[in-house]
This record gives structure tokens, sequence and C-alpha cells, in this order.
């Protein structure tokens, strides 16, 4: 293929490497712009979620919308508790405290009391110990935090406060051996009784993934400018 006075003639190799590295950049640009999608619409909700509170009894059992700000009645269970592992804060290791609440109308939710560093060793626990005296806790729905790669549960079994990481409902469910509300409540930081809660729907903003994306399209282009350029010669007849 002639182009001017140059010859177009790249080897098939050449061309088949060159489509599939494109390829993959477009896909990893497309996927960021997904992600970014995505977080815009938890910060979306965050934000929605603010506008107005809840009851939690008026909350369907089956679970309401993300991020929903609720009230809730009821009295912590402070003999069976959770300690999520392999939750950092400003970079140091610490847990997030799941406390049962046991509601007037006979649910349980688990309550995210916030987040404690991890002791000097990790048979040293912190005290989590919590009265059980009757109150009212707001917060906002959410589901437990789950990991990027799927990571077996660890636990101190026949002990209490439990230490879990990444698990689901349904193993907080068989250790507390009681039906759960499939939502966790994240306490809100002006509320008592509470440990480190800065609660936000993301700690990666879209821009980031925008960013990213934008990258991954540049390469892909300037593989293509390579490409052309590199396969671009000249011409012997017009030497």
């Amino acid at each position: 293929m002639k182009i001017g006075n140059r010859e177009f003639a790249p080897t098939v190799f050449t061309t088949v490497v060159t489509v599939v590295l494109i390829a993959g950049l477009l896909s990893l640009g497309r996927w960021q712009l997904e992600r970014m999608r995505e977080k815009q619409a938890l910060i979306a909700a965050f934000a929605a979620g603010s506008a107005a509170t809840v009851q939690l009894t008026d909350v369907p059992a089956g679970g309401g919308e993300r991020y929903q700000h609720v009230v809730a009645d009821g009295r912590y269970d402070s003999a069976q508790q959770f300690l999520l592992d392999n939750m950092t804060h400003t970079g140091r290791a610490g847990y997030h405290v799941l406390t049962p609440l046991l509601t007037d109308a006979g649910r349980i939710v688990l309550v995210d009391r916030g987040w404690l560093p991890t002791g000097t060793t990790r048979a040293n626990l912190p005290n989590v110990a919590i009265g059980e005296e009757y109150r009212r806790i707001v917060g906002r729905l959410d589901y437990l935090p789950r990991a990027g790669i799927e990571l077996a549960i660890t636990a101190q079994n026949g002990t209490w406060p439990r230490v879990l990481s990444y698990p689901r409902m349904s193993d907080l469910s068989g250790a507390l051996q009681r039906p759960l509300d499939p939502q966790i409540i994240l306490l809100d930081a002006d509320q008592p009784a509470g440990f480190v809660r800065e609660w936000r729907p993301s700690t990666f903003p879209p821009e980031r993934h925008l960013g990213y994306a934008v990258t991954w399209f540049a390469l892909a282009a300037a593989l293509a400018v390579i490409y052309l350029v590199t396969n671009l010669r000249q011409d012997p007849d017009k030497v």
C-alpha cells in the first residue's frame, strides 16, 4: 500500500500484536470509565441518603436503599460482638466493630461502631464492651465490606468478640445463631459509644478513574501512531 512517496508494509505478526495491544488498552480505558460511573453513582446515593431519615421499621426486611439514613431503637448485645479484621485507617491496621442491635420490632441489625487500631499483638484485642440499656441510634444503611479477592475467614472459635476477615452475612448469622438484617448500620460520627467514624462512599474518587481512562486511551493512540510510522518505508521507486 502506497501513501505518497512511502510504502505501508507491516508484517502480519506486527499487525496482530498491535491490534491485540490496542484492543487491550481500549478495554482497560472503558473499564475505568465504568468504574468512574459506579463511583459517581455511589456518591449520588450517599448524598441522597442524607436527604431524609427514616425509621428502620419502615425499611423492608430484605434491605433498603444503600446509604439511606435511618434511626433504630433497641438494645445492644455487648456479649457477642464481631471485629472485622484487615480494616485500615490512615494507613494503620485495625478492626471495625460490629455490635448486634436487638430492635423493638424483633429484628437484629449489626451496627458498625467504627474503627479501632490493633493492639501490640493479635492476642491483645481492644475493649469494645458497651452498655445494654435501651437506646436510639442513627446511621446509614450499608453492606459488609468485601475484599477484591475472596479471602478465607479466620475466627477465634468460642470466644467473643469474634475476629473475622471479610465475612458474609450468613457467616455472622451462623455465629450468632440468629437471623440478621441483610444490611448493617454505619453509626453516625456524632453518636455516642463509637470509635473512629469517617464514612464516605469511596476512598477512590471518580476523577482518578477518569485520569486512568485517559491514560489508557492515550497509550492506545500512541501505539497506533507508532505502528503507522514504523511501518511506513521509503518507496524505492521514488528514491
